[in-house]
């Protein structure tokens, strides 16, 4: 069996670490590997199996080398054919045997991998669902969206590859230098004094290689920036309108010139140190040989040229997992750090969740009353403060006020979307910290300024609200929404696509199909805020003529700019920089001269003139 040259070049990556993975890079507990193993303890039972495979496999890998010896001594010195012939179809099965256990332990570490990420992804996404608005306003959507596919993807190739690559290049060595030193000490040592010769222009190969692989990165970063930014539907729009179709693809252009140089030069960096290391491997032999020839000849008539074809062997066989397990550290700091990234979310606390014994009201009527409540977001500026009112039963309570004075921020605390910094929000009596989180949502429904449609069809989001609702119910509520008309009149009526986000419905039709889920969902309270802000006028005027019967009939409280929807309210508060400033009914606060009656001349008064 011919020598094994040196190990090929790093993959892309390389053997080093940047910087940034150097300043922060994990600290290694106990506590954190026991965590980390805690994850295989399900599957232990495979996870020995996997081992017991390595070892086999590693063993049985190294069987035809010794076996070289063999079939040179006894089979072509011997000029014995039944052993040359034996001897090699032994070495065939041995190899053929050890590569089906390599199959067998293939199989077992991908589905070992690919259990144990399924593991981590439920708990990831259970976890994130239980999270607070608070969290995903905070941070990077993109960032939750990686801990969530990328850093637990990477779990895969921990087990897949770093794992069982530690074990195999272990025991691979260690049986490797076993064999060496039954055979022969002092030719053994001579084998691995040269190892480190091959290790360390490897490692310079693969620091240049990191450098440049550092920049082809950073222009690829450079080229999914501008991907992202011109082929986005208003990336694409805003091209379009100012003429900019050359002017990206010039800036592209550039970004994937510079990006093919670089990975050209990637690939390149390194190539003089392996044709160094290429011509370099063959000393390592001629010593053995050299040194072999001389122990024969001089001082150790035992020793066979068979033995010294075996040394060459094994020595070619060392070279690999040296160098891996030199290299290690670097895919074990990565291995560390990944599973500190996704365990930093997993330990983030549920800011909002049910107590010890959640309450469950045998009945609900919408009742909500604010007891001096006062929110912050955070420390520095209070949003919210000293907040009372009341709205009873069957009643509607319209909240005015200028942009951020705190009128979304009120009714997100009536679901518990956020907690209350000081004092109290009680649904029908009953504190919402204490309540049940299902039954309060359940029986809340909101209908936002910022309508959101699933990529789907219009009865796969009416359905979303309650999943068992009939054709009927669908239709009813569509009617009452007022948008039943414009679905009857399409090809394909309740299952017609509304596109990604509801792209291919208008703002007005998108926000009644909203209204409609809602109403399906027959909430004790129903909330509007701001339904028909950013609409035009007869979409404006659709949406009012199918909230204004609802509020007749419902539990409500309406954030709006019509004035005719306030006036329909049994009552009107003012919100002024957090503070309820004035309250009442609309002839009263009109007079007031006060904060209404300056929305009054800005903006509902012109409302009610256009219509």
């Amino acid at each position: 069996m011919p020598p094994m040259g040196p190990p090929g070049p790093p993959p892309r990556g390389g053997h080093f670490l940047s910087e940034d993975e150097k300043n922060n890079r994990p600290k290694v507990t106990k506590e954190l590997l026991v965590r980390i193993f805690s994850y295989l303890k399900p599957y232990i039972k495979q996870f020995l199996l996997v081992v017991f495979c390595i070892i086999i496999s590693s063993v049985l890998g190294l069987l035809p080398s010794v076996l070289t010896g063999k079939i040179i001594d006894d089979g072509l010195i011997g000029q014995n054919l039944y052993a040359l012939i034996t001897l090699i179809i032994i070495s065939l099965l041995v190899t053929l045997l050890s590569n089906l256990i390599g199959v067998l332990e293939t199989y077992l570490n991908v589905w070992i991998a690919q259990h144990v990420t399924f593991d981590m992804r439920n708990k990831m996404f259970k976890h994130l669902q239980s999270m607070s608005q608070r969290f995903f306003t905070s941070n990077n959507q993109g960032d939750i969206i990686t801990r969530m596919t990328s850093d637990i993807d990477g779990v895969q190739m921990i087990i897949t590859n770093t794992l069982t690559s530690i074990l195999s290049n272990v025991i691979t060595l260690i049986a490797a230098m076993v064999m060496m030193f039954s055979k022969n000490p002092i030719l053994a040592l001579v084998g691995m004094a040269l190892v480190p010769l091959f290790v360390l222009p490897t490692r310079a190969a693969g620091k240049t290689r990191w450098m440049i692989t550092k920049k082809a990165q950073e222009a690829g970063d450079e080229i999914n920036g501008i991907l992202n930014e011109t082929l986005s539907v208003s990336g694409q729009m805003l091209v379009k309108l100012f003429n900019k179709e050359n002017y990206e693809y010039s800036r592209y252009e550039k970004a994937n010139k510079r990006m093919i140089k670089l990975n050209i030069k990637e690939r390149m960096a390194g190539r003089w140190f392996f044709v160094f290391l290429s011509t370099f491997s063959s000393v390592g032999p001629m010593l053995i040989y050299l040194v072999g020839g001389v122990l024969i000849m001089n001082y150790d008539s035992s020793l066979t040229v068979g033995d010294i074809t075996v040394m060459v062997a094994l020595l070619g066989r060392m070279y690999g997992p040296v160098n891996q397990l030199l290299n290690i550290q670097v895919d074990w700091i990565r291995s560390m750090a990944l599973f500190t990234r996704i365990f930093e979310y997993f330990d983030m606390p549920v800011e909002i969740q049910n107590t010890k014994d959640p309450v469950v009201p045998s009945s609900n009527t919408g009742c909500v009353e604010f007891r001096d409540v006062s929110f912050s977001y955070n420390d520095e500026r209070e949003i919210l403060h000293n907040v009372n009112f009341k709205l009873e039963s069957g009643k509607s309570v319209a909240i005015v006020g200028p942009s951020g004075s705190g009128k979304s921020t009120t009714i997100n605390l009536i679901p518990r979307i956020y907690d209350v910094t000081k004092g109290e929000v009680f649904f029908d009596g009953v504190d919402v910290r204490k309540l049940d989180l299902e039954f309060l949502r359940r029986n809340v429904g909101i209908v936002s300024q910022d309508t959101y449609l699933f990529n789907g069809s219009i009865r796969e989001n009416l359905l979303y609200a309650k999943e068992n609702a009939t054709e009927e119910d669908m239709i009813e509520a569509c009617k009452k929404a007022n948008i039943y008309e414009f679905i009857e009149n399409t090809e394909n009526g309740l299952d017609t696509l509304v596109g990604n986000r509801g792209l291919k419905l208008s703002g007005g039709e998108k926000q009644r199909i909203s209204i409609a889920r809602v109403l399906l969902k027959n909430p004790a309270l129903l909330i509007f805020d701001e339904a028909t802000s950013s609409l035009d006028s007869i979409s404006e005027s659709k949406i009012q003529d199918a909230i204004e019967p609802i509020i007749k009939t419902r539990t409500s409280i309406l954030i709006a700019h019509r004035l005719s929807t306030i006036l329909a309210a049994d009552e009107i508060l003012v919100l002024k920089d957090g503070v309820i400033t004035e309250r009442g009914k609309h002839e009263n606060l009109v007079k007031m001269g006060g904060v209404y009656t300056e929305l009054y001349e800005t903006q509902f008064k012109a409302g009610l003139i256009q219509n």
